[in-house]
Order: structure tokens, then C-alpha cells, then sequence
């Protein structure tokens, strides 16, 4: 089943970058130059530029980073942390870590949304690699609500609430063991091309408790937020900081899936991040049906930037349904179902209008209203760009 995007996102004059598969259906607020290349293309070597390190300088940076982590980590059970979710990045920074002699500690965020599949790999990954896991399991009862509220406010970022919590739980549990470094599958290769249109500050947690606040109906006790005060304590007081190792060394996405497959009995789970069976029903039907987006244009497009696939094989792809029709059908149904939601109920949301995540209380504003927490922003805007 191809699922066309909603008509009514379809604009009268349709422009494609000449460059990339953007275009203003993706993205409204795209712009073009004059040669049609619109500003994704460019804000992509903009980003490479400034995050990727290439060649001998590359390999310098590698080295540098991997040392600076054992350095670290000497004296100590392990030498950095590592949030594991089944997927193509972390499955791979786990196998280079392993190589370099790291010792590792896994951390697996389960929100009760895993695939079997995703399980799997998560287990194939650590027991190969002899790597220690803690799995965090997050309370469902509140979890659930929290995205309840975000499907009544209409929101577009869902995935945000995910995304918050992993990164509040992987700072906590790193203080907990005394660890310094954690290592992130963030990389500009493969990821750095999403609009602002598709997402929100993922570290926003005024957002979040507003949203809930408005919608919600159970009182959040165990959520993992990671507010300003957690963010300042654990990166300014403890010292704990990110490393993103993928951005050193080259990073071809189907070199990788090969490698990966051979040496950790990996399995391909078919999208990115459709290691979640949530994420593959709002990415795959969702998005494009309610929000006019397919988010396989801006990841083909990141590609064609790294120059890891030409523009006519990200079209050719494009014409391939985005979900199967068997795997939506089965997810629609385990999706509702696991959220509480009456057929009709679910077929209203998506007819009903977007609304902003900027028409709630937002941690933006409190930064530049508050004169003690104002010097604290460009904490904030640094999460938010890993996060993104």
C-alpha cells in the first residue's frame, strides 16, 4: 500500500529542490536559490563542515576521543555509556567500541513500544560483544498518558516525549556509575537533514509538562524529565559530556548494515527507527496522513548529500510504499488498542487541524524572561541539537 500524502498538503505551484528529493510539500517554509537548490542542500555542507572530520584529520580526532575515554574511565568499572535501541547507529558505535577496547555499559530505554525484532538485536549486540545492559523500563500508566495528550493537543512532535526521556535517563544512569563519556549515533552523514516544520525542541520539558498539563489526566511521578536544573548538574557540576565518534570516521549506511549483519547477527527492520513499532505507525502513517510529511525524503536527502546515493535512486525509492499493507493494518490495530482509542476517535484525530507546539508554555520563554536562567540557554540550545 503507497500512502500518498494527504492532497490538501499538495501545494498549486510543486517545486522540487534540483538537488535533493525536498520539496515544498515536505516542507512549506523551504526556500530555493536561484539554480532551484533549496536550503537543506546547503545548510547540509554548513553542518558537515563544522561536525565532520574527514581523512587524516578524522582519524586524528578518532584516536584522540577514543583515548580521551579510557583516560577516563581508568580505576572505574566502565569507561563510557551507550543508549542501545536495536537499531543501525547504536548497534554499530557498539561494535566500534568494542574493537577500540572500550568498556561499555548499555542502556536500553523501553517505553513499551519494542518489536521483537528490535529485542533481538539489542540482545544478539550485547551478548557478542560481552557488553553489560540495564534496561530502564518506563512506567506505561504515565507514559501512555503523556502521549494521549499529545494526540489531543494535535501536536506534530509525538516522537518528543521518547526522545526526552532517553536522553534524561542515559545522563542519570551515567552519574550513577560515575561515568563521564556517552557515546551518541548522532552523525551529520546520515541525520542532520529534518526542517523545524517536522519536530520540536526535543529537550523542552516546559513543553511537554504544559501539554500534559492541558490534556493529561494522571499525576507524572516517575517520567524522567530533564529540565534546566538536571542539565546544568549533570554537564556543568559532574562533567558529563557527549561524544559523537560517528562524525570521525566514514559512515556508509549500506557498508554498515552489511557489516553489522555479518558480525552481530543484525536484522534489518526496514525504515529508520522503525525498530519501534510506534515510531513505524507514526512515521509511516501518521506523519504523511495527518501532517502531509514523508520522512523518507529528508533521510534519502541527507544521503545524497553524504553522496551515498544519487537523486535518481532516492526517486525510485520514493515510488516503493512507504509501509507495508499487511504491517500497517496489524500496527493500526496493536497501536490503538494499546493507547485506548476507538476507531472513529483515532479517524477524528487525524482530521482535526495542526496546532503548534509554540501555543504552549515553552522552555525557550523561560530562558529570556528569567535573568538567572537566561546565561543557561546555550545549554539548551546545545541539547537541542543533539537531540534533533
Amino acid at each position: 500500500m503507497k500512502h500518498i500524502v494527504n492532497p490538501k498538503y499538495i501545494p498549486k505551484n510543486y517545486q522540487q529542490c534540483t538537488k535533493t528529493v525536498m520539496d515544498n510539500i515536505a516542507d512549506p517554509n523551504i526556500t530555493f536559490d536561484e539554480n532551484g537548490v533549496c536550503n537543506y542542500y546547503h545548510e547540509y555542507f554548513i553542518e558537515e563542515a563544522k561536525h565532520v572530520y574527514k581523512g587524516k584529520r578524522g582519524i586524528q580526532k578518532f584516536k584522540e576521543s577514543i583515548q580521551k575515554i579510557k583516560n577516563e574511565g581508568k580505576g572505574k568499572k566502565y569507561d563510557c555509556i551507550l543508549g542501545v535501541s536495536g537499531g543501525v547507529d547504536s548497534s554499530y558505535l557498539a561494535y566500534i567500541a568494542k574493537a577500540e577496547g572500550l568498556r561499555v555499559l548499555c542502556v536500553h530505554f523501553d517505553n513499551g513500544w519494542n518489536s521483537e525484532l528490535a529485542v533481538k538485536n539489542i540482545e544478539n549486540i550485547v551478548t557478542k560483544l560481552n557488553f553489560d545492559l540495564e534496561t530502564y523500563v518506563i512506567n506505561w500508566n504515565e507514559f501512555r498518558d503523556i502521549q494521549l495528550a499529545f494526540f489531543k493537543a494535535n501536536v506534530i512532535d509525538i516522537e518528543m516525549i521518547t526522545d526526552h526521556a532517553i536522553f534524561g535517563t542515559i545522563y542519570k544512569i551515567a552519574n550513577k556509575n560515575n561515568i563521564k563519556y556517552i557515546l551518541s549515533g548522532n552523525n551529520v552523514v546520515t541525520e542532520s537533514l529534518l526542517p523545524k516544520h517536522w519536530i520540536f525542541n526535543k529537550a523542552d520539558y516546559v513543553n511537554i509538562k504544559d501539554i500534559h498539563k492541558h490534556y493529561g489526566t494522571l499525576p507524572l511521578k516517575t517520567f524522567p524529565f530533564f529540565g534546566f536544573k538536571e542539565k546544568h548538574f549533570y554537564q556543568q557540576v559532574k562533567g558529563i559530556s557527549t561524544i559523537d565518534l560517528l562524525n570521525f570516521i566514514p559512515y556508509i549506511k549500506t557498508e554498515v548494515k552489511q557489516l553489522i549483519k555479518k558480525e552481530l547477527n543484525w536484522e534489518d527492520y526496514g525504515g529508520k527507527h522503525f525498530e519501534s513499532i510506534f515510531t513505524r505507525f507514526y512515521q509511516g502513517y501518521i506523519l504523511p496522513q495527518k501532517f502531509g510529511i514523508d520522512k523518507r525524503k529528508a533521510h534519502l536527502s541527507n544521503l545524497i548529500c553524504s553522496g551515498q546515493i544519487t537523486k535518481e535512486e532516492a526517486l525510485k525509492e520514493l515510488e516503493n510504499p512507504n509501509y507495508d499493507k499487511a504491517q500497517c493494518q496489524e500496527d493500526k490495530e496493536f497501536v490503538l488498542k494499546k493507547l485506548g482509542f476507538y476507531v472513529q476517535e483515532f479517524e477524528s484525530y487525524l482530521s482535526q487541524e495542526r496546532r503548534e507546539h509554540s501555543e504552549f508554555k515553552t522552555e525557550q520563554a523561560i530562558y529570556l524572561n528569567h535573568p538567572v536562567l537566561k546565561p543557561l540557554k546555550p545549554i539548551g540550545d546545545w541539547i537541542k541539537r543533539i537531540l534533533k
